[in-house]
């Protein structure tokens, strides 16, 4: 069963409540028992179980070393933070 954030627009009353998704939306505040209890929006959590997953997927661990590091090119220099000097223009004519 879900768990549904609902706050109170006049009181500010806030309660997390245990809810099965046929049942109905709450209005009534808990506290203050006027009409203005609502859901609200939050994020949803959940957790990846089962095989197929590993725990450094999404946990902002170390990235898989299946060639995530770049190589030099062969017989060229490997590359830089600093962009390659535009070539100089062909003075050649063609006739």
């Amino acid at each position: 069963m879900p768990i549904y954030a609902y706050r109170c627009d006049e009181c500010g009353f806030a309660k997390d409540v245990l809810q099965k998704i046929s049942d109905p939306v709450l209005t009534v505040c808990l506290s203050c028992g006027k009409p203005t209890f609502k859901k609200q929006l939050t994020a949803a959590g959940f957790q990846l179980k089962g095989t197929g997953w590993y725990a450094t997927d999404f946990r902002g661990g170390a990235a898989p070393a299946t060639g995530a590091v770049s190589a030099p090119a062969e017989g060229g220099a490997a590359a830089s933070d600093t962009p390659a000097a535009p070539a100089a223009p062909s003075t050649t004519s063609t006739s």
